[in-house]
């Protein structure tokens, strides 16, 4: 299905039934639709939707910027109907999911961030990264990664670099996470322009105030990429901020605890910050 905005069309794909719940996507949904829970599915309708100039929809990826991004998901709100809606971004997508929460408060029910940074500057977060792969993680992680990344052949892929890197983004160091990425299209100019222009100054402490809807900050215990840590401090700066802490996950909580994450989430919702 696809909803028009100005400049472009926004595919999405639908699931599920119940209050909907748009499931941003930068790489196609096909990746998302695999990962999120079928629990989550059964209590919540859930919209993939992928960004302009992202998987199937049309617009270029440059030209996004939070207020375009605020139209092309009220644009597919409309699409679908519904008077208010939620939103879930994962890594640094949440960064689009807090900014579309913070400009249509009246059509934006809650937040759900995974993983989610609370700065965009990669140069910050990868010092934090590396300093808490360091600290934290155990010698027979720390030996798996550094043999993954041997092994990655010259001009490996992002999905390689993805999968090489498992050790610092899941629980198990040694997951196989190869069938999540399936189908997954990397488009060089969007990750380009999400991770440059369009959050490099981003930061979630920056007008806390105006950001009024409801928010949960999922985070797994043994993400390294996004390590719990870097949100030490600025969750209480955040009114209506929630955060969970999933024990047995890393990046991807809602792969490695999916009944957890759907329960989670459910609750959260029906009761409020």
């Amino acid at each position: 299905m696809k909803a028009s905005a100005k400049g472009a069309e926004i595919f999405y794909t639908t699931r599920g039934a119940g209050p909907a719940c748009i499931v941003l996507s930068s790489i196609g949904t096909k990746p998302y639709e695999r990962m999120m829970p079928a629990e989550l599915s059964e209590r919540m309708t859930l919209a993939f939707v992928d960004l302009r100039g992202g998987g199937r929809s049309t617009g270029d990826a440059s030209d996004l910027i939070f207020d375009v991004l605020a139209d092309d998901l009220e644009a597919v709100r409309a699409a679908l109907g519904v008077e208010k809606i939620a939103v879930l971004g994962h890594s640094i997508l949440g960064v689009l999911a807090l900014e579309y929460g913070r400009r249509r408060p009246e059509s934006v029910s809650h937040v759900i961030t995974v993983g989610t940074p609370p700065r965009g500057d990669m140069v910050w977060l990868q010092a934090k990264a590396t300093a808490s792969f360091e600290a934290d993680a155990s010698e027979e992680r720390k030996r798996v990664l550094r043999e993954n990344l041997a092994a990655l052949p010259q001009g490996a892929s992002l999905t390689q670099m993805l999968i090489a890197t498992t050790p610092a983004r899941f629980y198990e160091p040694r997951f196989d996470a190869a069938a999540l990425f399936a189908e997954a299209e990397f488009k060089p100019q969007m990750f380009a322009h999400l991770l440059g222009a369009l959050t490099r100054e981003w930061d979630v402490t920056s007008e806390s105030d105006s950001l009024r809807v409801p928010v949960l900050l999922a985070h797994g215990r043994y993400d390294y990429t996004v390590p719990c840590a870097s949100w030490n401090g600025l969750v209480e700066k955040l009114p209506t901020a929630t955060m969970e802490i999933f024990e047995r996950s890393g990046h991807h909580p809602f792969v490695e605890e999916p009944d957890r994450f759907a329960k989670v989430v459910a609750k959260w919702m029906a009761t409020g910050p």
